[in-house]
């Protein structure tokens, strides 16, 4: 009785400190946004001192001044464009590739599948040199069909690897019925597998786009004018010449954050089985 009593407590105070955990974790994830979001409510006069920790008398003259900054509606416009092409482009491509690699007698899958899951580890900075060297040689420097093949390139393994497993998880009975019937590979995909895996594409082409609408290194180096700038790269040249303008800077962070956090607060469910189906061995 008294070992069973232990035993409880003991599991509950696992319990007691998973919860802290979490809520270290989701302060930690959560706290730098919630922090520009409270910073682009408050005065002037208040961005600089502590307390007061919120707002004494919240003010929306930084969003309309961010707003009102000629460089921002056209990077947001240019972050759009981007993250468009490169899902298209990467679910296009990445939804090819998987249905080879699950379906088709391609040799060396394994093999493939491992290649991809390592590309899909390189460090940005890693690449970026000969990433800048090719870009330039093509003619494309500055041009938003650089950072759309550069993101879908870039976003191309996870989606491979994300797609591959949703596809294997299809019976293959399916399949087979298909091509019984007289359809061909192409037929087969089109008319059986991409219906069913309508779920699937839509979370591969969700973590695509958030990946490419978040993504700084490349479009830094390879935009030079506001022409071709995403907002990312906007937002780090925000500041002033002489000053940095707190308030402004952090309503533009919200701004360019909300469609963002909008589509992972209305998609979470599919983000969370996509995230994990990439590590649910085929």
């Amino acid at each position: 009785m008294t070992e069973g009593r232990s035993h409880r407590g003991t599991n509950a105070a696992k319990v007691q400190i998973g919860r802290a955990l979490l809520a270290l974790a989701c302060v930690f994830c959560v706290g730098p946004a919630v922090w520009q979001a409270v910073t682009s409510l408050k005065p002037d006069a208040e961005l600089i001192r502590l307390p007061p920790l919120l707002p004494g008398e919240p003010t929306a003259s930084h969003y309309r001044a961010a707003v009102g900054e000629p460089s921002l509606p056209r990077a947001l416009l240019n972050s759009a464009l981007v993250a468009t092409g490169a899902t298209v482009l990467a679910v296009g491509l990445g939804g090819l590739c998987s249905f080879a690699l699950a379906r088709l007698p391609v040799g060396g899958k394994r093999a493939i599948l491992a290649v991809v899951l390592c590309a899909s580890m390189f460090p940005p900075i890693a690449v970026i040199s000969p990433l800048y060297l090719l870009v330039r040689a093509l003619g494309l420097r500055d041009t938003l069909t650089a950072l759309i093949l550069t993101h879908a390139a870039y976003a191309l393994p996870l989606t491979v690897w994300i797609l591959t497993s949703f596809f294997r998880q299809i019976p293959t009975d399916l399949y087979r019925a298909a091509r019984v019937d007289g359809c061909s590979p192409w037929r087969a995909l089109a008319l059986v597998i991409l219906p069913l895996a309508r779920p699937a594409l839509a979370v591969a082409a969700l973590l695509v786009f958030i990946f490419s609408w978040n993504e700084f290194m490349f479009a830094l180096t390879l935009t030079a004018s506001e022409a071709a700038r995403t907002a990312p790269v906007a937002l780090a040249l925000f500041p002033g010449l002489h000053e940095i303008p707190w308030g402004d800077l952090a309503a533009a962070s919200v701004l360019v954050m909300a469609p963002v956090v909008l589509l992972a607060v209305l998609f979470q469910r599919h983000l969370v089985a996509g995230l994990t189906a990439g590590s649910v061995k085929g």
